[in-house]
């Protein structure tokens, strides 16, 4: 069994995830040297090793070496440890210019997740946009969701229209709720938020940005 990660962790294999699957698609074949791993994201080659010595399945040649890491062993690894080896399918709340933007992005770009629907409450909207996954009006929200099974939101509705939107989504089935709404939600503990403010990302960047100074 594989030993529980902490928050960091997750993080940082997320990353190396990335990493790595970039490189990959890029058709590069041998290792991701631990060189560059290091250069792009600033982790000692013993923080890495020691995260993936936690993954189940890990071994010497899947955790690296001198020349580097493996993505063709490690990716199944990272994504098993981290609940990301099944694909999930994902809708998106509210079509103005950010939700319509999420319509244009490629499977490439989802990685394990598939957009199934779109919803909105202006009906002209829906029937206007082009996208590769279906819309609907947001009063079939209850339907469709349950019908393909969606177990996660991309909420980019107005402020003031977030709490109501949010309760429609946990109400139909949604477990998973990623929040561009500069709004706190209020929602059953069974429903995971989590909060993409664009201020405190600023915020944050500039607080950053402060301490490297």
């Amino acid at each position: 069994m594989a030993v529980s990660l902490s928050g960091p962790a997750k993080e940082r294999l997320l990353q190396l995830m990335r990493l790595l699957e970039k490189h990959a698609a890029h058709g590069e074949r041998g290792p991701v040297t631990s060189a560059r791993v290091e250069q792009l994201t600033g982790w000692s080659r013993d923080t890495i090793r020691k995260d993936i010595s936690c993954l189940h399945g890990a071994n010497e040649a899947a955790i690296g070496n001198s020349a580097g890491y493996e993505p063709e062993l490690l990716i199944p690894l990272i994504k098993k440890a981290l609940g990301l080896d099944r694909r999930g399918k994902f809708c998106v709340v509210g079509l103005g210019r950010l939700g319509s933007a999420y319509l244009n992005f490629t499977p490439s770009e989802l990685g394990e997740f598939e957009l199934a629907a779109g919803f909105d409450t202006n009906v002209n909207r829906v029937e206007i946009l082009k996208a590769a996954a279906p819309l609907y009006p947001a009063y079939k929200m209850a339907e469709v969701i349950g019908r393909f099974g969606i177990k996660i939101a991309l909420l980019c509705v107005p402020a003031d229209a977030a709490q109501t939107a949010a309760e429609k989504c946990a109400a139909a089935g949604i477990r998973g709720i990623l929040n561009f709404a500069p709004a706190a939600l209020s929602l059953p503990p069974e429903v995971a938020v989590r909060n993409v403010f664009v201020a405190d990302e600023l915020r944050n960047l500039a607080i950053k940005m402060k301490e490297m100074a």
